[in-house]
């Protein structure tokens, strides 16, 4: 029986925000739709506007199918966004005045107001370490705005994207530049390019741990498979040595010689353990032959060589 490969179609990719994820729509009905154009499209959180970053293959299954693009952006939707982008600060800072008010919201943080392009959404986006039911306020903004008042709690990584700023590096956070996905981080990352595990050295302006410590952990557990672990003796150019740090990156050790401290290459190091073992086998008789002369060591050319200068003497 033949199998039968889905269909693929090429799909629009649209962000919403400045440094976002990226959302696939069907763009059939657009062919000559360009990478750069703002459309307007229907998402859970009603009607938006979105730019396309770039196109993508998409195959065509029965469970998943991506929703259309209704049409292409105007000039009058581009300049309604633009006025109700202005009214956001506005609004936050009405949000806050209000939530003065109410006892329950004294440990939320409102961080920003966010307009839909033509003005019939507005979302506040807060954050709270515990969790806090806004519902009775969230009436009460309702009152306040002829717009649909949503209320959206987001965590401390996204929050530190909304604000910018500089990180501990001096420059921009990765998060408001070009991160559009948060990956997972642990401490092990940390332990594992032998970062201090002080909370300053690995911890960001957010609270969390740092995004940059994900960017070369994989490279360090590949390259610590090559090299000796600390404490290992190796042979090296200056003798017998002690290994006393690693250097995964470099692909190299330091090892304490009678000279100090000295850097070797992955290349430069005598495995002692197996050159021992060489070298004790080799002390040993022949296990087929005794003590008796044999040329089981040798190689088969070297055999026929040898056997040939017998016969001529």
């Amino acid at each position: 029986m033949p199998v039968t490969r889905e269909a693929t179609t090429t799909v629009a990719g649209v962000r919403f925000t400045k440094v976002g994820k990226l959302y696939h729509f069907d763009h059939s009905a657009f062919p000559d739709l360009a990478a750069g154009d703002y459309v307007i499209v229907e998402t859970v959180r009603g009607r938006q506007m979105g730019q396309v970053m770039g196109f993508a293959e998409s195959e065509n299954t029965s469970r998943r199918r991506n929703a259309p693009i209704l049409r292409m952006a105007t000039s009058r939707d581009m300049a309604l966004r633009q006025h109700w982008e202005s009214q956001q600060d506005e609004a936050l800072r009405l949000c806050e005045r209000l939530a003065v008010a109410w006892d329950n919201l004294r440990e939320v943080k409102f961080v920003a107001a966010q307009y839909n392009f033509d003005g019939s959404l507005l979302t506040f986006l807060y954050a709270c370490e515990d969790n806090v039911n806004p519902g009775r306020f969230w009436n009460a903004l309702q009152k306040e705005y002829s717009a649909t008042v949503e209320m959206r709690q987001i965590g401390p990584r996204d929050v530190a994207r909304l604000l910018g700023g500089y990180g501990a590096c001096g420059e921009l956070r990765c998060c408001s530049t070009f991160l559009t996905d948060f990956s997972p981080i642990s401490i092990k990352m940390a332990k594992a390019q032998g970062i201090s595990l002080n909370p300053s050295e690995i911890t960001g302006m957010c609270g969390r741990l740092r995004c940059c410590l994900v960017y070369e952990y994989e490279q360090y557990p590949d390259a610590r498979k090559r090299l000796p672990r600390r404490g290992r003796m190796k042979g090296t150019p200056w003798g017998e040595c002690k290994v006393i740090d690693v250097h995964p990156l470099q692909d190299a050790v330091t090892v304490f010689t009678s000279e100090g401290r000295k850097l070797v290459q992955r290349e430069e190091l005598v495995p002692l353990a197996e050159l021992r073992a060489l070298q004790k086998k080799a002390e040993k008789p022949c296990d087929r032959h005794g003590d008796d002369p044999c040329e089981c060591g040798k190689k088969p050319g070297e055999r026929r060589s040898d056997s040939n200068a017998a016969g001529k003497a």
